[in-house]
């Protein structure tokens, strides 16, 4: 039986030139990710890092990352994704995602990477992983799926 080989995600094109300054301005603009402590750490068209070191205040009650800090930072990872791809003007919401725990968030940083799977005229589908890294292992401890809503920029503005 033939197994089934992942086809090669093409390079997804930007519409809006000044897409990186639009991200890292609307990151900045983001109080939760400096409440946190979280980093934008890499992006490109399509794709978003977002990177946070271990605090214990972002824990829970064993220690570990607490599931709403892993998925705050996994959101804002698929969110990023999505708004390189889109027009000048235009805004990202999140209207669902779905977060699988895989192992305890057990780490000295969090790193979430955000990917766009197909990003429509109003609906953007991303997938998002998160790591618990740990000196120098790295953790698979969570997975998304995400919808975003593209928020057009309104006539005359």
């Amino acid at each position: 039986m033939p197994h089934r080989i992942r086809p090669e995600r093409k390079q997804m094109a930007p519409r809006n030139p000044d897409w990186e300054a639009v991200v890292r301005a609307s990151f900045a603009r983001q109080g939760i990710m400096g409440l946190i402590g979280a980093e934008l750490c890499a992006l490109s068209p399509g794709r978003c890092e977002i990177r946070l070191p271990f605090r214990p205040d972002l824990t829970q009650q064993h220690g570990y990352f607490h599931a709403g800090v892993t998925s705050t930072i996994v959101d804002s990872a698929g969110g990023y994704a999505g708004l390189t791809l889109m027009p000048a003007g235009a805004e990202m919401l999140t209207v669902e995602f779905k977060l699988n725990l895989l192992a305890p968030a057990d780490g000295e940083l969090l790193a979430a990477e955000g990917e766009v799977l197909k990003s429509g005229r109003n609906l953007v589908i991303t997938r998002g992983e998160v790591y618990a890294i740990r000196g120098g292992k790295a953790t698979h401890c969570a997975s998304m799926q995400q919808t975003l809503m593209t928020m057009h920029p309104k006539e005359g503005k």
